[in-house]
């Protein structure tokens, strides 16, 4: 994300907020302004007789109104009441673990206009979809917020599957009156996901962050499945609906971005669970104080964190021997403070009492954290984020954390051991770290599909290493300033578009096989994590 340029003009309104205001409101006096302006102007009505609103929404009925998801049954309002069912096909089918990814899976889709009855088939055979489910409608309503946007409404819909069969496969289906994914003129249609396996087992994920809407970001969606993932992770700024990222007054989201995101995803999200949390471009503050009422209708995420309602992109989840624990870095950002501390610290304290019970837990071996906003980056776009080592890095210490996965910046970007702010222990291309022992690396993983940012020095990657003892960058520190400092700990960084394949074993001598896939498919980076002490942590106290 680019630095945003100040308008000529300080009264001059960018999305209807003048930017005297918005300088200094939070996300949730953004949404309050927003919701109270536009209301009174009346825009809300005219909007939604122009869009065509489900009749009886009650959608735009109060400020709160788009807060939480709702579950309903979406009958055609009178603009799309000439429209046949069986002229509505479903697109942008999304997978998504329940909290225990052995017996729960979350389907998501989503409808082009109000459909009658939705619903998901479901089977362990394809010819075979005996179990229906009736699915959940969120609709989604985002007005004209420019002169240059139109009003739109969106209708996504959500199937909870519980009580599966570990290490299962399944055929699903989805449909809605007028579209039965059962019939044979449908049968191209339907997708396939696994559970987990009840007992550990090899398996490999992916993982990146800020990826958008792109050739770039298709190109590494293909190379991605060719992986065969057990699962995805997306580690924020998703789609960039809103191009700006601040969550200020030139927030000027087009919710027709999101269909376009997640029609270009389905190919890989329709039978890889795809697992996001929350960055600085996912932030929008019309639909909920905080800015997520919009994720929270596109997505069915696990809900196990410590507010699944207002902090979505918290939550963790176990697959094998690995435990995953997905943050919100806008909670805890220096840089970027629209949403800083908006949990009341609730986030970091879930965080040191979820990462202890799952060190605890003997039947995992790696604990895996990702997030947006980057603890170590060199990049001169965002660097690192003082907020995140602040609240984080000594929770990660404490309790073993073995990897950490950031975006923000588009770049691919990783370092060596660390221990605090230092250097541990190096970890060339191609080595081992033992990080029990010998501290946390943390990759930088955003050359997903937006523009590339640039590092103040040469790249140094696989075929092309060029070590440096010192490289001079900055950390964001509390009140938005740069604090200057020289780095030793940024040991791979690669100007190109990238994703991350993590292949797990299991056994007397787990390890994690990191390696970094240019989108050509060449590998740019790898090394491997070991864990050979079952201590936990910092505290070295025997498990």
């Amino acid at each position: 994300m680019a630095s945003r340029e100040t308008p000529a003009s300080p009264d001059i309104p960018r999305f209807g907020i003048p930017e005297r205001l918005a300088a200094r409101m939070s996300m949730a006096e953004q949404h309050e302004y927003l919701r109270t302006k536009l209301s009174r102007r009346g825009l809300l009505r005219t909007s939604a007789a122009g869009a065509g609103v489900v009749a009886g929404s009650g959608l735009l009925g109060s400020t709160t109104a788009c807060a939480a998801p709702r579950s309903t049954t979406l009958l055609s309002a009178p603009a799309t009441a000439a429209v046949d069912g069986s002229m509505v096909a479903p697109f942008g089918r999304h997978l998504q673990f329940g909290a225990d990814p052995k017996t729960q899976m979350r389907v998501s889709w989503q409808v082009p206009f109000a459909v009658k009855r939705p619903y998901l088939r479901v089977g362990l055979k394809p010819w075979d979809l005996s179990r229906k489910i009736e699915a959940e409608v969120r609709d989604l309503h985002t007005p004209a917020l420019t002169k240059k946007l139109p009003a739109v409404d969106q209708y996504y819909l959500h199937a909870a599957l519980d009580g599966l069969k570990p290490g299962t496969t399944y055929y699903y289906g989805v449909g809605h009156d007028g579209f039965d994914p059962a019939d044979a003129r449908h049968f191209g249609t339907i997708g396939t996901f696994r559970t987990a396996p009840a007992r550990p087992e090899k398996f490999t994920f992916t993982a990146f962050g800020d990826q958008g809407v792109s050739y770039h970001a298709l190109a590494n969606d293909q190379l991605i499945l060719g992986q065969n993932p057990s699962f995805h992770l997306h580690a924020g700024d998703i789609c960039y609906a809103d191009p700006d990222g601040q969550g200020s007054e030139e927030d000027t989201y087009d919710a027709r971005v999101w269909d376009q995101f997640l029609a270009q995803t389905e190919t890989v999200a329709k039978s890889v669970p795809w697992m996001v949390t929350t960055g600085n471009h996912d932030m929008e503050a019309w639909y909920s104080p905080n800015g997520y009422g919009g994720q929270n209708a596109r997505w069915s995420l696990p809900g196990n964190g410590p507010d699944a309602k207002n902090a979505p992109g918290v939550y963790s989840f176990t697959y094998g021997n690995v435990g995953v624990v997905a943050l919100d870095a806008n909670d805890v950002s220096y840089e970027i403070t629209a949403n800083t501390g908006y949990t009341n610290g609730r986030q970091t304290k879930w965080l040191d009492r979820r990462l202890g019970e799952l060190r605890a837990d003997r039947a995992i071996d790696f604990i895996v954290v990702f997030f947006h906003h980057c603890a170590f980056s060199t990049t001169v776009s965002h660097a690192s984020d003082g907020g995140v080592r602040d609240a984080w890095l000594p929770l990660f210490e404490k309790h073993g954390v073995d990897l950490v996965i950031n975006g923000h910046n588009h770049i691919y970007e990783r370092t060596d051991a660390i221990k605090g702010t230092d250097v541990s222990r190096k970890v060339p291309v191609g080595g081992s770290v033992d990080s029990a022992r010998e501290g946390i690396v943390y990759v930088t993983a955003g050359g997903a599909g937006k523009e590339l940012y640039k590092f103040p020095v040469p790249d140094s990657y696989e075929g092309h290493v060029k070590d440096l003892d010192e490289v001079d960058t900055y950390h964001w520190s509390k009140g938005g300033g740069k604090n200057t400092e020289k780095v030793e700990w940024s040991r791979v960084r690669y100007t190109g578009f990238s994703f991350l394949a993590i292949e797990v074993e299991t056994g007397h001598r787990p390890r994690m096989k990191v390696t970094a896939l240019a989108e050509t498919g060449e590998r740019i980076d790898h090394f491997d994590v070991e864990r050979t002490s079952r201590t936990s942590g910092a505290s070295g106290t025997s498990r």
